[in-house]
């Protein structure tokens, strides 16, 4: 495999559907490419695939339980696996596909976990059919595979060769270095492919002292839901994240910083990326003498003077390139939506993200969040309560919505 080709797949999560065929054997190889290419992976297996590999043998070279059924014994909270999988994968493949778990995708039908996460997906999928001859001729195939192909599903064509009946014809499922490069071009598209986007997320710590700081409750999981869905979409990513925010793929470049300066450094480093997207909950303030050892206790009160932090986004917005795209973030109590479009035209934004801390389902937290997207032209979504990643979803939708 090229060296293009395991960046591509670095760090992404891929989703491998195993059906019952005698092609199941070579999954094993496909699996063991994948994790060298450093990708992660999860194995779904039909019950009939298990006839032709175990999952012992794609369990241990994925290093992550296989699974099969929708519901695994003695698994608490396990019915909602096959949701919380369609939306981890980067891409789901199904290699081989048969004849019957097509006709399952075609028709809606959830009798494993493969289907119920085929059912749930997100990301874009690749299925590899592999069968008999006359059977991949069959009409009924032939209009399955077609019916897949119109609901956006890529079909790798099946390759001619010997077959297990001793027959020679099309049906053999494509090798697997064939499926590795597809999975690693699929992967360097996206409708954001060639496009360049720094994300910030979290808090920053401004040190009063060796042992305290000052900060906020921003956990960063907005940005990084932000950045994950960039790079879904193809983006080359580049998340600034503050102390605290959850880990992010591998595919994302990150740069942990801490305070407010270390974050105006790294963010100006690459200033000049397509997209900024500042949800960061950078400090306004700082320590202006933050001291060299620890401020003892004393009867009386704590008089601290405060400087101004480097307002990054403001910067940014002073010397924006054309063609460049600033997206900020206002959190506000009270007159948000006068105060988000203050901001907007002052920091020179094309859309800023208004949120309420002090509303319900908004705010800071792991979970969900309720937005207004504000758009330099005058435009305003209001969004309802969703989870993060859907509401960075939206985000992304609108600022890259198509002219006119």
């Amino acid at each position: 495999m090229s060296e293009q080709a395991t960046d591509r797949l670095r760090g992404r999560r891929i989703i491998l559907g195993v059906c019952g065929g005698i092609a199941a054997y070579k999954t094993a190889e496909l699996v063991r490419g994948l994790k060298k290419a450093g990708a992660e992976v999860q194995v779904l297996m039909t019950r009939d695939a298990h006839q032709f590999v175990t999952p012992l043998t794609l369990g241990t070279l994925s290093e992550r339980e296989v699974l099969s059924d929708i519901f695994p014994d003695n698994r608490e909270g396990s019915w909602t696996k096959h949701v919380h999988l369609g939306r981890w994968g980067d891409l789901f493949v199904i290699a081989p596909l048969t004849a019957n778990t097509l006709a399952k995708l075609v028709h809606g039908q959830c009798d494993s976990m493969l289907t119920a996460v085929a059912l749930s997906a997100t990301c874009p999928m690749v299925v590899c059919p592999a069968m008999d001859h006359d059977m991949y001729n069959h009409p009924a195939v032939r209009a399955n595979l077609a019916a897949l192909e119109g609901r956006g599903v890529e079909v790798m064509p099946a390759a001619f060769g010997e077959l297990a009946s001793g027959l020679t014809g099309q049906g053999r499922m494509p090798e697997p270095d064939a499926i590795l490069g597809r999975v690693a071009e699929r992967l360097g598209t996206g409708p954001l492919a060639g496009r360049s986007v720094v994300v910030t997320a979290g808090p920053t710590r401004e040190a009063i002292d060796p042992v305290r700081f000052l900060s906020n409750r921003s956990t960063g999981t907005m940005g990084l839901a932000i950045a994950e869905e960039a790079a879904r979409r193809g983006a080359r990513v580049t998340l600034v994240a503050g102390p605290g925010v959850p880990p992010s793929s591998g595919v994302i470049e990150r740069i942990d910083v801490v305070s407010a300066a270390d974050m105006h450094a790294a963010v100006l480093s690459r200033g000049d990326a397509d997209v900024v997207v500042g949800a960061a909950a950078v400090a306004d303030f700082a320590p202006a003498e933050p001291s060299a050892s620890k401020v003892s206790k004393s009867d009386g009160g704590l008089t601290l003077p405060l400087k101004r932090t480097p307002d990054i986004l403001l910067e940014l917005g002073s010397k924006k390139r054309d063609g460049q795209i600033l997206v900020g973030f206002a959190l506000e109590t009270d007159d948000g939506e006068a105060r988000a479009r203050t901001k907007l035209a002052r920091k020179n934004l094309d859309w800023i993200v208004l949120n309420d801390p002090n509303e319900a389902g908004a705010g800071f937290g792991p979970g969900t969040n309720r937005v207004t997207v504000i758009g330099l032209d005058g435009s305003v979504l209001p969004l309802p309560v969703l989870p993060k990643p859907e509401v960075a979803a939206r985000i992304l939708d609108v600022v890259f919505a198509p002219a006119g």
